[in-house]
């Protein structure tokens, strides 16, 4: 893909209902499948178990569906960027659905569009829609509204009320 195109945040609502991407490829090969059944502890064997996995209907391994919507953000990053925020937030999704599995070693890429800009205290919130195909497949792999919200103002910050709460609960020396 070219450079990535980018927006003010002002300008944000410019871009509502604009076809974004397609971003670059990128390949779901059996070690990050491996690798992502590790971290989330889903091991289940149709995604690990590749002699186990050929004799099923999928006929070999398939991602978790898990780890294509976890490559969202990476494919929206590249399709494309706001200047004058602060800093952004994935806030969650509307709604997500697998329509079709990943095989091991499939190469995904997304399309997208914005579909809604609106105010919220201490920044903006956008839904993009995003679309993630797998090359040879006739159908998405992924379809997904994620909710991003960013901001100018005092941001969100999770990682700020975790250490309060840690602070909180953890035993003291007195």
């Amino acid at each position: 893909m070219s450079a990535t195109p980018t927006v003010t945040l002002s300008n944000l609502p410019s871009v509502i209902g604009l076809p974004l991407g397609p971003s670059s490829w990128i390949e779901v090969d059996q070690g990050r499948i491996d690798a992502f059944a590790e971290v989330t502890e889903d091991r289940q064997w149709i995604h690990i178990d590749v002699p186990r996995a050929v004799g099923s209907h999928f006929g070999g391994t398939i991602a978790h569906g898990y780890l294509t919507l976890a490559l969202l953000s990476a494919f929206i990053d590249e399709m494309f960027a706001v200047t004058g925020v602060r800093m952004a937030v994935n806030y969650g999704l509307n709604r997500v659905r697998f329509p079709a599995p990943v095989p091991a070693g499939a190469r995904l890429r997304a399309r997208g569009r914005v579909a809604s800009v609106t105010s919220v205290e201490n920044g903006t919130q956008a839904v993009i829609e995003v679309e993630v195909e797998a090359g040879g497949i006739g159908k998405p792999v992924c379809v997904a509204e994620m909710v991003v919200r960013g901001g100018i103002g005092k941001p969100v910050c999770v990682a700020e009320m975790v250490v309060r709460y840690l602070a909180d609960v953890s035993p003291t020396d007195g």
